[in-house]
């Protein structure tokens, strides 16, 4: 297990629709990963349907803040395609069979595989777009920018030349 790892799951819970579960697991959260801390305490003093409204503004009525990692780098393209087996092919390599209900670059998903299985390189291949999508949130003002924040932090920069 990576030392992110309790970090990632963390983050993972943070990213997805805040339901019920969610607002009970968030006194954990706070403690377990003092790096969401920006979020978890603003998620703990705002209203539930508030919150759940929020999330919905933010990632579900454009790409603009896309949680899916291949949208970033091929759009809505048929290289998407082959990008989204590639995510598959690395969950198989690790035991691991993907059946959820999102696609399998959904961003809380390959947060909770690289908690589970300390293979951090899907986050590392799409680390322009995390950049992209934590920049994107931050200009829109949103508490879950604090979130791609720890995320990142914990990837190796860049190297250049990379796109």
């Amino acid at each position: 297990m990576p030392s992110d790892a309790v970090l990632y799951q963390a983050a993972a819970l943070c990213l997805t629709y805040p339901d019920d579960d969610f607002r009970a697991r968030l006194p954990l959260l706070r403690e377990a990963a003092p790096q969401l801390r920006e979020f978890t305490d603003h998620a703990a003093v705002t209203d539930a349907q508030e919150l759940a409204a929020h999330y919905v503004r933010v990632f579900d009525f454009k790409n603009r803040h896309s949680l899916y990692l291949s949208w970033w780098r091929d759009g809505d393209t048929r290289r998407r395609g082959m990008s989204l087996v590639r995510f598959k092919d690395v969950y198989r390599e690790h035991g691991l069979e993907f059946s959820g209900e999102e696609l399998p670059d959904f961003l809380p998903a390959v947060l909770e595989f690289a908690a589970r299985t300390g293979n951090t390189e899907l986050l590392t291949e799409h680390r322009d777009g995390l950049e992209q999508l934590r920049s994107r949130l931050t200009d829109f003002g949103t508490p879950y920018a604090a979130v791609l924040d720890a995320v990142c932090a914990t990837l190796p920069t860049a190297r250049p030349g990379m796109r």
